[in-house]
């Protein structure tokens, strides 16, 4: 019996994610977070053999609890589903330590598939990313689209800025200097072309709402 750790901040998407791996038989759901403080002591104390990450997550991404868990050298795999851009997050994902990535649009359909996947050694993307990774691969191309060109830090306080959250509040949420966070958004600003605050935080809530956040 695989035994799975479920780490998202809603409720309901545990609860729906709980009930399909229940009804496979080879599969269990060993425990639930809904932080990442919560997810990494989880983690920690049950030893699961793969855990289900949502990106948003409060007291840190899912981003920085994957790190944590890869840099604690546990043994359990990581699969990240998330309702944000695929294009975006999938590589950094991957090159954080995760096996794969599912749209929450799309797990319904194809958790048990992405678990098993990744149970098995391999990686889980969509089609649609797979044959972006290859074809960037072949092409050799570096280009970037300029909201890829982000870091992994610029792009969580991006996110942050397009929900509205001021200043000071992602410097507690973050866990980060006022001054840390201002210089970020300066380098936001450069490499997305934009001239000020206002059109900054225009640009992300237009990201977000692109991506149906």
């Amino acid at each position: 019996m695989e035994r799975i750790l479920i780490v998202d901040d809603h409720p309901l998407v545990r609860t729906g994610f709980a009930q399909l791996i229940g009804d496979t038989p080879d599969l269990e759901v060993c425990g639930e977070a809904s932080d990442m403080a919560e997810g990494l002591k989880q983690v920690g104390a049950l030893k699961p053999d793969l855990a289900i990450i949502d990106l948003s997550l409060a007291g840190g991404s899912g981003l920085d609890l994957i790190k944590h868990i890869k840099a604690r050298d546990y043994s359990t795999l990581m699969l990240v589903a998330s309702m944000h851009d695929e294009t975006l997050y999938a590589e950094r994902v991957l090159a954080a330590g995760a096996r794969g990535y599912i749209n929450k649009q799309e797990a319904q359909d194809k958790i048990i598939l992405a678990i098993r996947q990744v149970l098995s050694g391999k990686v889980y993307l969509s089609e649609r990313m797979t044959e972006r990774l290859l074809a960037g691969m072949v092409s050799g191309s570096n280009n970037k689209r300029d909201i890829e060109a982000l870091s992994n830090r610029e792009l969580q306080i991006f996110d942050l800025i397009g929900q509205g959250m001021s200043v000071s509040k992602m410097a507690k949420h973050l866990n980060l200097s006022v001054k840390t966070i201002e210089t970020h958004q300066t380098h936001i600003k450069k490499k997305l072309g934009l001239s000020s605050a206002h059109e900054l935080t225009h640009r992300a809530i237009r990201w977000l709402l692109e991506q149906g956040l």
